[in-house]
């Protein structure tokens, strides 16, 4: 079980479900239901909402050496990575705040193209949906992977869009996704 946190600053925060910015007052208390992809879903008196882990600090929590020693060897793995393998590898730290897959595992992404400039540097093309077309999250998942693409050295653009055709079901979760998710 979750022990409670109190924030101990005020920290600005996306609403789960509907995706609108919130400002959370020091002082509240929250539960961590979900700490994926750089950021804490928390469970509040007026429901869930995610915090970026730039302001992990606001729930009480500091980078430990586990966290700092895989995130040295992950960049190493991605230092030697092709440019296509560094973009499924961003994506893949996008996660549904609701959900504990990310994005690539549920299937969401239908299209990732690169197209390489002739200055050296590459626009990414990405086409994802949502497991539900109402999700008011949808822009928020958006950017957060238009945001991850961006990152990555030699990404002149990334533009993502969000598409319904064809509709999203659970086959397309990977065998990944469905493990993680119990479905298996």
């Amino acid at each position: 079980m979750q022990s409670e946190i109190i924030l101990n600053r005020d920290v600005d925060a996306i609403q789960i479900p509907s995706g609108d910015a919130v400002s959370l007052p020091a002082g509240l208390a929250v539960f961590i239901t979900q700490s994926l992809g750089g950021s804490y879903t928390v469970a509040t008196e007026a429901g869930l909402a995610r915090i970026s882990t730039d302001d992990a600090d606001a729930l009480g929590i500091e980078e430990d050496a586990d966290v700092k020693a895989e995130k040295e060897a992950e960049s190493a793995e991605f230092e030697n990575a092709s440019l296509e393998d560094k973009v499924w590898f961003q994506l893949k730290k996008v996660f549904d705040p609701e959900i504990p897959v990310d994005i690539v595992n549920l299937g969401l992404v239908y299209d990732c193209a690169l197209d390489p400039k002739d200055d050296g540097t590459t626009d990414v093309f990405i086409q994802m949906t949502l497991t539900a077309p109402g999700c008011g999250m949808g822009p928020t998942i958006a950017a957060d992977a238009q945001s991850k693409v961006m990152a990555i050295d030699g990404i002149k653009d990334a533009k993502v869009d969000l598409v319904w055709e064809p509709a999203w079901n659970q086959d397309m979760i990977s065998e990944e996704g469905k493990m993680q998710l119990g479905m298996m």
